[in-house]
């Protein structure tokens, strides 16, 4: 049974961005494993507290990434 896990920073991903992200790696999932493991394929979508997450040693925000969304 996979388990996907999802850590994305807090505030970033809307509720419906989140539901789309369960189903776009579900598919993907089934499209490896096979349509009977539909079932038993677990997403998970950890929300990380802005701030708490960083690269290169800097902290990033919810605002920081927002930002480099828009370009």
């Amino acid at each position: 049974m996979p388990l996907i896990n999802v850590k994305v920073i807090e505030g970033v991903f809307s509720d419906e961005q989140k539901t789309e992200i369960v189903k776009s790696l579900t598919e993907a999932m089934v499209t490896i494993e096979g349509e009977n493991m539909r079932q038993v394929t677990w997403v998970v979508i950890d929300e990380v507290k802005s701030g708490d997450w960083a690269i290169g040693g800097q902290p990033l925000t919810t605002d920081d990434v927002l930002r480099l969304a828009a370009g």
